[in-house]
């Protein structure tokens, strides 16, 4: 079992907005605390996201509810009063003030939360909860995860720790944050440098993941630092929280919906970072190359072609292009029908890395998504009924 750093305590169980798994999960520090966070941008958002963002303005929380299985998103003034009445009965409970709770919801959208069991819910949580699992939380919040997302790690130098649960495998293409994802770590570092750190971290991890081009309408990315294990060294906390945030990331990558398969994107030789990340999103998010991958096949020009459709990137020549598939380059370079063949059976691992240099600057990035099968299909056609 993957428990919570020092500092902090969960409450995990099930209210009846899923019918048998656990759906409501609060986790708490025992005093307010730095924290920090990242949203979507969605011009569709929730009251979920609309709470916390104005609860972190001072970069401070204590504790933050999560629901699964439900967005509350698109009710209009009735979803904001849920949303509303959800945090200040969690905050009486915790006996803090409604400010220092941030609010996460996932799941269907256009549903109003089952507010008789939310607040039944609310009157089952302990006025200090002592649960410590982080695997139960990861566990309470997934909704079609097919298994529960948990990372940690140890400050270099330190005892401290950071642990990061996360959800999501469907509706993911991060636009300045990512599904949900909640990150505790007991290092005492202060809100603006968590704040800084956390957004580095996000925008080369969670803003590195694509699944099918939808940006989710209640993404949520959050950290809280209970100071509880001493000051860290600023170099290796960054390093620590940026490789939870990482091993979440590939973890949604390859828990995706239906699939099969991680596909890992590099793109240097760039203008700058932007670019390369840009032409990588453009190969990852391909239907094309997607199922390419999924059988296995080494189509090339299917990768040729999602670098080709950056037409406002003037500077992309094809001439300067190099374009690999498990570490074997197969444009400029002539492959043949042998070296193909072999190549093919390298792509049936559950990783498959394509590498394309363009040839232009030094800039470089890295992004992650899945391959495309008949399984994405089913599970999104049948989501509702």
């Amino acid at each position: 079992m993957t428990e919570l750093p020092d500092g902090f305590a969960a409450h995990v169980a099930n209210v009846g907005v899923k019918d048998h798994t656990d759906d409501f999960v609060v986790i708490t520090a025992d005093r307010p605390v730095p924290a920090a966070g990242v949203f979507t941008r969605s011009r569709f958002v929730g009251p979920s996201v609309e709470i916390s963002r104005s609860h972190l303005a001072d970069r401070r929380a204590r504790a933050i509810v999560i629901v699964s299985k439900n967005a509350n998103v698109a009710n209009g003034p009735t979803g904001t009063d849920d949303a509303t009445e959800l945090v200040d009965g969690v905050a009486g409970r915790l006996g803090c003030e409604p400010a220092d709770v941030l609010v996460a919801s996932t799941g269907v959208i256009g549903r109003r939360y089952p507010m008789d069991r939310i607040r039944a819910g609310i009157r089952a949580i302990p006025a200090a909860p002592h649960g410590r699992s982080a695997d139960d939380a990861a566990a309470g919040i997934m909704t079609t995860d097919t298994v529960p997302k948990v990372a940690e790690t140890t400050v270099a130098g330190s005892n401290a720790r950071v642990v990061g649960i996360a959800k999501g495998v469907g509706m993911i293409e991060p636009d300045m944050a990512t599904m949900i994802a909640v990150v505790c770590t007991d290092a005492d570092v202060s809100p603006d440098e968590l704040d800084t750190t956390f957004r580095a971290a996000v925008d080369r991890t969670f803003n590195c993941v694509s699944i099918d081009t939808d940006t989710s309408t209640s993404d949520t990315a959050v950290v809280l630092a209970s100071g509880a294990a001493g000051p860290v060294d600023a170099h290796a906390f960054a390093t620590a929280l940026e490789q939870v945030c990482l091993d979440l990331t590939k973890m949604i990558a390859l828990d995706g919906e239906g699939a099969e398969t991680l596909i890992e994107v590099i793109v240097d030789g760039a203008r700058d970072h932007r670019q390369a990340k840009r032409v990588a999103k453009s190969i990852v998010n391909s239907p094309l190359v997607k199922t390419a991958v999924h059988g296995a096949d080494p189509n090339w020009g299917r990768v040729a072609m999602a670098v080709g459709k950056c037409s406002d990137d003037l500077d992309i020549d094809q001439d300067r292009v190099v374009i690999a598939f498990c570490g074997t380059e197969v444009y400029p370079t002539p492959v043949d029908d042998a070296a193909l063949a072999a190549l093919s059976d390298e792509m049936r691992s559950d990783v498959v890395p394509i590498h394309v240099s363009l040839g232009i600057g030094s800039g470089a990035a890295t992004v992650y998504g899945c391959d495309l099968t008949d399984g994405y299909v089913r599970i999104n056609a049948d989501y509702t009924t």
